[in-house]
């Protein structure tokens, strides 16, 4: 089987760095996201678009987005040099959708479909140490000591953007962009919706399946 491509789509909190990861490990291809791709390439010569900065990373470093138009090329070029990828945040949009369809073939689109209350769940009980950033979860994988890092004794804390007005706000967002991103595919042969509800392992195997069945 030669090594596949795969995109995989989901909200905040559906796992999707957790089932690239195992993707990666078991099929030997490259995780793809727009944000190590905007950071490996942030000094790419973008001057000869009609942009205001002549690198990504001068919108980086002064906080603003990069344009659309910027992060078409720049997943574009990193699409292009990977032996295989699974593909993990882009496209975010309809139109990306349509600037993917231009650069690549899909052989698997892959939906980690999830319960609004448990994504909820999931990112507000997420705990992060302020040290070594080693994630923990106040329900699913609790520290041996309340508030402490196991790994480094950091203390834990909540993000920002992990509150319950951050997470709805999140979500939000997320079903206004990038439902219709999931509509858009549904419906292809290459497409796999996956009960991301389930536990890990269970996802796992049912995202393994669904790649062996449509990657040649």
């Amino acid at each position: 089987m030669s090594k596949p491509h795969i995109l995989i789509l989901g909200a905040p909190g559906a796992g999707k760095g957790t089932q690239s990861k195992h993707i990666v490990e078991t099929f030997g291809v490259e995780h793809v996201t727009t944000g190590d791709a905007l950071r490996g390439n942030k000094d790419m010569d973008i001057s000869d678009m009609d942009t205001e900065y002549d690198t990504p990373r001068e919108y980086m470093e002064q906080g603003d987005l990069v344009p659309d138009e910027v992060v078409n090329a720049i997943v574009e070029e990193a699409l292009s040099s990977a032996d295989g990828y699974v593909l993990d945040g882009y496209p975010r949009n309809l139109e990306q959708a349509e600037e993917l369809a231009e650069m690549t073939d899909l052989d698997v689109i892959l939906h980690l479909d999830v319960d609004r209350s448990e994504l909820t769940d999931r990112l507000t009980g997420r705990r992060v140490c302020t040290e070594c950033k080693t994630n923990y979860h106040v329900k699913y994988n609790q520290p041996e000591e309340a508030g402490v890092c196991d790994e480094c004794g950091g203390d834990l804390h909540q993000r920002d953007d992990d509150t319950e007005e951050a997470v709805a706000n999140r979500l939000d967002v997320f079903e206004e962009n990038t439902v219709p991103v999931i509509e858009f595919y549904e419906g292809r042969d290459e497409f796999a919706a996956i009960d991301g509800n389930q536990a890990p392992d269970a996802v796992w195997a049912d995202v393994k399946a669904a790649i062996e069945a449509r990657a040649e």
